[in-house]
C-alpha cells in the first residue's frame, strides 16, 4: 500500500528518521510537483471509474481537448 502524506517541511526529517527504523516501510519524499501530478492522475482514474460504472457521463473529444 502507498501513502501520500502532507507534511509541513520543518517535520520532515523527523518522520523520515522514524520511517527508517521501521523496517517494513520504505518512505522517500516526493517534490511538489509530483506531489500534484500524482493527484491529478489519481483523479483522472477515479473519473474514468465513475465512467465506465455509469455514474458520469464521458465528455465530448472537442470539450476534452479544449482543456489542454
Amino acid at each position: 500500500m502507498k501513502i501520500l502524506l502532507d507534511i509541513p517541511d520543518a517535520k520532515v526529517p523527523s518522520l523520515m528518521d522514524m520511517l527508517s527504523r521501521i523496517s517494513y516501510v520504505k518512505a522517500k519524499t516526493l517534490t511538489d510537483s509530483k506531489a500534484g501530478l500524482m493527484s491529478e492522475i489519481r483523479e483522472a482514474v477515479e473519473e474514468m471509474q465513475l465512467i465506465r460504472a455509469g455514474k458520469k457521463e464521458p465528455r465530448n473529444v472537442e470539450e476534452f481537448l479544449d482543456e489542454l
